[in-house]
This record gives structure tokens, C-alpha cells and sequence, in this order.
């Protein structure tokens, strides 16, 4: 009997023997000195060597390597956008004195009996400058990422439909005296859209469950820190909001951003004031 393999521990050296031992090749597994041991005849080395090699081809984790994650651009121009946006709409209830408030907030009754553009509208008012403040920090921090690897076009258009869709189903789900205003929903969209997009699209690949995972880990974590606990603080609105962006991050995740041209990221940015503008309107009109 001669030394086919070495072990520094028992598991691997029994699951070798085992295999042997499967195929039918007479095999001893023995502790020593220097690990354990599984010994073979002679004249069965070359076949036993062969069979432990298939196995462990067989059985060994595949190895991906993380695809290189696409810097779009700079991220600063939606982050501009955003700014102007949120800070615009107050500037404009100041000088024209009219109650944006009132027919722009998210009030789940008028949205669940038509007022559906509310949910755009509520994602750009606030309750006080210390409000309208907070957003804009947030904003600016996720949104920059959103910006970076979707591109500040696309990236923030899809963040606009994302709080839309989860300021519809907040309020949908809320009972009729519920009111909220703020782009906080929005803001949590960003924090959950670039996580999930990365992810689906393999940027952490190859690094094991955990690792691979960890940006999304990140991500709930840091809606758990910012999203709860503050005193009148929408915590379904930012849990639909970020649910949404993750959905959205998984599904707009096999987009090819090479294609887009800064042209196709300008009309995406346009296309997000069109739509905020168009809901402001309709506000004005219908409420």
C-alpha cells in the first residue's frame, strides 16, 4: 500500500476514501504524524489518482470572476437636477403664495379615488428646512451612485418611477386621513436601486454568498438607520420605496449602458422633469 493523498484533516482524506472505495479500489485511511493518510495498492495509483481527479473536477465550486462595474458618468448632473427640483417647488409656493401643499401631497383618499399624480407631486414638498434638508443630503448621497453606474439620465428617471409606484402603494394601503409629503420614498428607491442592480448584474461575483451579497446587506442596514425612529417619519413609504428599487435594479439590470448615449441620457433627464412637471400641472388643474 503506498500514499495516494494527504490530509491535514480527517473530512477530506474520509471523503477521498470514500470515493475510492465507491469505485472499487481498495483503499486504507490512517492518521499519522503528518495528517491522514489514504493509502492504495501500487498497481491501482494511476486509476485511483484519475477517479479523485474526476470527483473533485466534478464537485469543485465553479469560479466566476466579477464583471467590472460600469462608470457612466460623473453622477453630479442628477444631483443638480434633484437639488434644483426640491428646492425650486417651496421657492415657488413662497413667491406665489399658492398652497402647494394642499393639492400636491400624498393624501391616500384623493389618490385612491383618482389623484393618482399625487404621487409624484408629494416627492417634491416638504414640511420645514430641517426636512427639506435632510432629503437633499440623502438624495445627493445615493443618488450619486444611481448616477455613476446608470448614468444621471436614466438613473434618475427610473428613481422618479420607482417613488411614484411606491407612494401609489403606500397610499393604497394607508387608511383614507393619511398624508405624507417629502422625496424620502424616492431617496430609499436610490439607496435600494444600485445594490440590487450591481448584484443581478455580477459585480460582486465569485466572492462567496456573503461578500457577494454584502452591498445589499449594506443598503437594509442603512434603511434601518435613516428610514425609522424619527418622530412623524413615513416608515411604509420608505419600505415601498426601497422595495421598489430594488425590483427596479433587479429588472433594469441586463440593460446594455453602452449603448445609451449621452443624447439617450439627456431625454431620459428630460423625460423625468416632463413627468413632474406634467403631474404639477394636473395638480393645478384637477386639485
Amino acid at each position: 500500500m503506498v500514499e495516494l493523498f494527504l490530509a491535514d484533516t480527517r473530512p477530506p482524506a474520509a471523503e477521498a476514501a470514500l470515493v475510492l472505495t465507491a469505485v472499487g479500489i481498495e483503499n486504507t485511511l490512517e492518521q499519522t504524524a503528518h495528517g491522514w493518510v489514504v493509502r492504495v495498492p501500487m498497481e491501482d495509483v494511476p486509476r485511483a489518482y484519475e477517479q479523485l481527479q474526476l470527483y473533485w473536477a466534478e464537485n469543485s465550486a465553479p469560479t466566476q470572476s466579477p464583471v467590472e462595474a460600469e462608470i457612466v458618468d460623473s453622477g453630479y448632473a442628477g444631483i443638480v437636477a434633484y437639488l434644483l427640483v426640491i428646492w425650486c417647488i417651496p421657492a415657488l409656493e413662497y413667491f406665489t403664495q399658492a398652497d402647494f401643499r394642499s393639492i400636491g401631497g400624498l393624501h391616500a383618499e384623493a389618490v385612491t379615488r383618482g389623484e393618482w399624480w399625487r404621487a409624484a407631486t408629494a416627492l417634491t414638498l416638504h414640511a420645514d428646512l430641517g426636512h427639506i434638508a435632510a432629503n437633499s443630503l440623502f438624495g445627493c448621497l445615493f443618488g450619486l451612485f444611481v448616477g455613476r453606474h446608470l448614468g444621471s439620465g436614466l438613473g434618475w428617471l427610473l428613481v422618479l418611477i420607482c417613488g411614484f409606484i411606491a407612494n401609489l402603494v403606500n397610499a393604497y394601503v394607508q387608511p383614507d386621513i393619511f398624508r405624507a409629503i417629502g422625496a424620502s420614498t424616492a431617496t430609499f428607491a436610490a439607496l435600494g436601486l444600485v445594490p440590487a442592480f450591481g448584484w443581478r448584474r455580477g459585480f460582486f461575483r465569485g466572492r462567496g454568498f456573503k461578500r457577494g451579497f454584502a452591498p445589499v446587506f449594506g443598503a437594509i442596514a442603512l434603511l434601518a438607520f435613516t428610514g425609522f425612529g424619527a418622530e412623524n417619519v413615513d416608515a411604509v413609504g420608505h419600505i415601498c420605496g426601497f422595495l421598489a428599487g430594488i425590483g427596479m435594479g433587479l429588472a433594469v439590470a441586463n440593460i446594455n449602458l453602452a449603448a445609451r448615449t449621452l443624447a439617450d441620457q439627456q431625454r431620459a433627464g428630460v423625460a423625468a422633469l416632463i413627468l413632474v412637471a406634467a403631474a404639477w400641472a394636473m395638480a393645478f388643474q384637477f386639485g
